[in-house]
């Protein structure tokens, strides 16, 4: 058992080590790149096939007892939210091989790509709040290379406007630790939910909102947004994609953490004004996408409306609720990851990301069209695609707990989803060019086989649609999961027992 939760961490590790001591070998960095990232994937789903069969585990580094030493946790949230980033993290690094260029792949794209696979892994298994606070830093230095790797003007001025909110997100995240050591005398999560109950609660409610402003800059929420879609369109697309995908996910997985574990003395306070926000993250999201006409902005802005739907199960706080987020976050992980691997090969096809500029893709790639089609009706909802059940869900979490303003707050948003994906299927897929395209296939100078971008892209559009027909197994585990989140006793038992 120690060793699936360290597993998830050391490999990474180790493949990032690996990948940049060979920086002079392209070949056998490609293939270590995408071979680390396999075997993450198959230590990830060994960790959730033993978090399902055996409950809750949890293991102390160097042997030190909870709650002052090192420990690593592992529930179904967690272990669902570890699968998850291992299998975004394989797509892309297989999509990587057709779509990095070998400059950026020379400067050290893999050995960061796996360090910030580690940092990701490493937030979602921790167990105490100051090694929290460790691997968002890792997660935010890898990714900070990430999106500089090139230098381009454009991405160094979204690099350094990611780098400075998050790092004023880091320092808020770590005042807050230090204010609550200072009241508490501990940092172990499991430890702080039962000694948070004995301090002030106006210390506490402080605090919840300290670190409701750290990790709500860090997933993205309103009105702490703006840095995303400044900077997320200006690396390659599969730094993109795995950003999409995963990093604000990463804040939203620590506000469900905390919110649900740490800072329940107060929730008709904390979590209605979680739930105002998720409702004004929705609409703010949702009509930015509907203002712009380049691809990647309109995805960027769609994270945003999307986070609020996640943070909206945590507002509503009951089990089915929270069944909703989880299962919100599982869909959207995978669904928003593919529309910006689309996206990077509608560029590649026409040799932009404007709309204006992209025009019959339908002709030129009758396959890419289905891909974007069940991605983008997924994100908005459509049945029986994965997305339109993580939104009945929560919509009727919403309406058993009556509060019809949120759920007409996201009906009207999936409506705009939709149309804002209509829109971007109107002109850059079925619109008709403005003069002949004589060549199928304008690549801008890329040469590599189109078929490395099309298999990552084909199974995760397969998995969505699995997850659409497949619903209840994916909903009856997420309930499990918000279930755990709501009775900690199991979590804070397992942790302070050191996983015995």
């Amino acid at each position: 058992m120690s060793v699936l939760l360290v597993l998830p961490i050391l490999l990474p590790l180790l493949t990032g080590a690996a990948t940049l001591v060979l920086r002079p070998s392209r070949l056998l960095q490609r293939t270590l790149g995408v071979a680390g990232a396999a075997a993450l994937m198959v230590a990830s789903l060994l960790l959730l096939a033993a978090v399902a069969k055996h409950g809750i585990i949890a293991t102390e580094l160097g042997n030190w007892p909870a709650p002052f030493g090192i420990t690593l946790v592992a529930d179904r949230f967690s272990a669902i939210m570890v699968v998850l980033a291992a299998l975004m993290g394989l797509a892309v690094a297989i999509y990587s091989l057709g779509s990095m260029d070998a400059g950026r792949e020379k400067e050290g794209y893999y050995p960061f790509y796996h360090f910030m696979l580690m940092g990701v892994c490493g937030v979602f298994l921790t167990g105490d709040l100051f090694n929290l606070y460790v691997w968002f830093e890792v997660m935010l230095i890898a990714s900070f290379v990430l999106m500089a790797l090139g230098g381009e003007r454009r991405q160094l001025e979204g690099a350094l406007k990611y780098v400075m909110i998050n790092l004023v997100s880091s320092l808020i995240f770590l005042a807050a630790i230090g204010i609550l050591y200072g009241a508490a005398g501990t940092l172990n999560m499991a430890d702080l939910a039962q000694q948070l109950p004995l301090v002030d609660p106006g210390l506490v409610t402080t605090l919840a909102m300290l670190f409701l402003v750290s990790f709500g800059i860090k997933s993205a929420i309103f009105p702490l947004f703006f840095w995303l879609p400044a900077s997320y369109h200006t690396p390659p697309v599969a730094v993109s994609a795995i950003f999409a995908g995963l990093l604000t996910k990463v804040g939203v997985y620590s506000l469900i953490r905390v919110f649900t574990l740490l800072f329940i003395q107060d929730v008709g306070f904390t979590h209605f004004l979680i739930l105002l926000l998720s409702g004004l993250t929705m609409l703010t999201g949702v009509l930015g996408a509907m203002s712009h006409d380049e691809f990647r902005r309109i995805l960027s802005f769609h994270i945003i409306s999307q986070v609020g739907y996640m943070i909206m199960g945590l507002g509503l706080y009951t089990p089915l609720a929270l069944a909703g987020s989880i299962f919100y976050i599982i869909h959207h992980i995978i669904v928003k990851t593919n529309l910006f691997l689309v996206s990077g090969v509608a560029h590649r096809l026409g040799g932009t990301y404007e709309l204006a500029g992209l025009r019959d893709l339908y002709r030129l790639a009758p396959g890419l069209s289905i891909l974007f089609v069940i991605s983008a009706f997924s994100l908005a909802g459509v049945p029986p695609l994965s997305g339109f059940w993580a939104k009945l869900i929560l919509l009727r979490a919403g309406l058993e707990t009556g509060e019809y303003l949120i759920v007409a707050v996201a009906l009207l948003v999936g409506l705009l989803t939709l149309f804002s994906m209509t829109k971007i299927w109107g002109k850059a897929f079925w619109q008709e060019p403005l003069q002949p395209q004589p060549m199928p296939h304008r690549t801008g100078g890329h040469r590599r086989p189109l078929y490395l971008l099309y298999l990552p892209m084909t199974a995760l559009a397969l998995l969505t649609v699995a997850i659409g027909l497949l619903a209840e197994p994916v909903f009856l585990f997420s309930m499990q999961a918000a279930e755990q989140l709501l009775d900690p006793a199991a979590y804070i038992e397992t942790v302070l027992r050191g996983g015995r």
